[in-house]
């Protein structure tokens, strides 16, 4: 159920080589042995891109990829973390207080997001230290959600080192928010997958209120996953916070057009709720009320009757204030276009027709259009490897994740797979030195994962 707090699961370490060996390099490091070890998956969305923070459902799964974490809780008020990849270097620091570096979004920051986050739901006066050694299968900066694993994985290992309890939708609220500690104005989806996923189905994720519902994929066709190799740090790049602004300013326009509180108003979902219209109603206001020209800031203003100085101080946030034009007509497009696949994709996979396979990969070549056009979130490389996937047998295939890098999903028969896998590792990875390099992590077919959990030694 969705509702209980992850499970902790005896395991004979023997029997988890991954375990035994992260507790080896754990006693190699400390000197004593981890008390327990947390895990939290990586995700696919397989339709719904840049829309969870404009309040929509989004249709991710989660995958085998994961953040894994031997914790011991220690007596000293430190908080001690190590990495099994030597290039991300050791760090300490007192529990009592946490410095989040904005400026450079170094992977034991991502660490410290979840482990303020809880501290700060509890109201932790005297929180628990932690040594802690972190090994992570997910490919860095691929848009397959490694960053937000790494939060949910340190928001459970400081939950039970502390001894406290919640429910998985309220862990996953909490590392929502905590993330935004790094700046990066994320939406929920990663964390609510990271927690509420379940082995063989791939969930609806709808927001305020957080609820999960299963999404049975059809049979006959296996979804894989490939890295363009191009890497995109959200935290890093303004891209990314730019279109969750370029929303918002989208959310104000159409809402004062409509006669509606505009200033109250954060999300594209918040203005087709108040009007009470179904999205294809929302796309024709759009058309009516937006022009597909970049809007200047003189001109937000100007619709909106309020001044620069208003704008600057009450709306664009600190790092926005620099940006001159903002295209809301194409964002707005992509929002509820994108919103309404999602729909259509779950009702496809619940009614099961006979051409499901090909209804569906339509859908996401028509989200990937809609990411490259109207959101402008795509690259070259992955436009390329998109078409090389389809070309060879890919039924549909899409970014993945935030974009401008990172990875693809494609639906392909399985029956092709090996084919697929063949073809796509010599069209796209063997034509390049450095991508041949990373390839045996870059091409992988994937099933449903399950969620955080912890283990304890049996």
């Amino acid at each position: 159920m969705a509702g209980d707090s992850p499970s902790a699961l005896p395991v004979q370490l023997v029997e988890q080589p991954r375990l035994q060996k992260l507790k080896e390099m754990f006693i190699s490091k400390f000197g004593s042995a981890p008390k327990f070890y947390a895990r939290a998956p990586g995700r696919v969305n397989l339709i719904g891109e840049h829309i969870d923070y404009c309040g929509y459902a989004v249709l991710p799964m989660a995958i085998e990829q994961d953040i894994l974490i031997a914790v011991e809780p220690v007596q000293t008020q430190v908080v001690q973390l190590a990495n099994t990849n030597s290039s991300y270097l050791d760090f300490s620091t007192s529990v009592n207080n946490i410095q989040i570096n904005k400026t450079k979004p170094q992977w034991h920051n991502y660490f410290l997001c979840g482990l303020k986050g809880i501290q700060e739901h509890f109201g932790l006066n005297n929180p628990t230290g932690m040594n802690c050694l972190l090994d992570g299968t997910i490919p860095p900066s691929s848009g397959l959600s490694s960053s937000s694993a790494l939060v949910c994985c340190a928001g459970l290992v400081t939950l039970r080192a502390n001894g406290k309890t919640l429910s998985k939708v309220e862990l996953a609220e909490i590392c929502t928010k905590s993330e935004r500690y790094i700046g990066t104005e994320g939406g929920g989806m990663d964390q609510s997958i990271s927690f509420l996923a379940e082995e063989g189905t791939a969930k609806l994720i709808e927001f305020s209120p957080l609820r999960a519902t299963d999404v049975r994929l059809p049979s006959g066709a296996t979804f894989v996953i490939a890295n363009s190799c191009v890497e995109m740090n959200k935290a890093a790049t303004s891209h990314y916070n730019i279109r969750v602004m370029e929303c918002r300013l989208a959310t104000k326009l159409l809402s004062k057009s409509k006669g509606l509180e505009w200033r109250k108003m954060l999300r594209l979902h918040d203005v087709q709720t108040k009007l009470g219209v179904s999205l294809e109603e929302m796309l024709t206001i759009v058309e009516e009320v937006l022009h597909p020209e970049p809007y200047s800031a003189e001109e937000i203003c100007k619709c909106l009757g309020i001044s620069l100085e208003e704008l600057r101080s009450q709306i664009l946030s600190q790092n926005m204030q620099d940006v001159s034009t903002f295209k809301l007509y194409q964002r707005a497009k992509h929002v509820y276009s994108e919103a309404a696949r999602v729909l259509e994709f779950q009702k496809i996979c619940s009614e099961a027709p006979a051409n499901a396979l090909q209804l569906l990969g339509e859908l996401m070549k028509q989200s990937h259009i809609s990411c490259r056009e109207m959101y402008e979130c795509s690259c070259p490389e992955l436009d390329r490897l998109v078409d090389i996937c389809l070309q060879f047998g890919a039924i549909g295939s899409r970014l993945t994740g935030a974009g401008w890098g990172g990875c693809t999903v494609s639906m392909v028969p399985t029956d092709k797979l090996n084919t697929f896998l063949k073809n796509v590792k010599k069209a796209y990875y063997q034509t390049d030195g450095q991508r041949l390099a990373v390839e045996n992590n870059s091409l992988f077919a994937t099933k449903p994962g399950r969620g955080a959990l912890v283990f304890v030694e049996a």
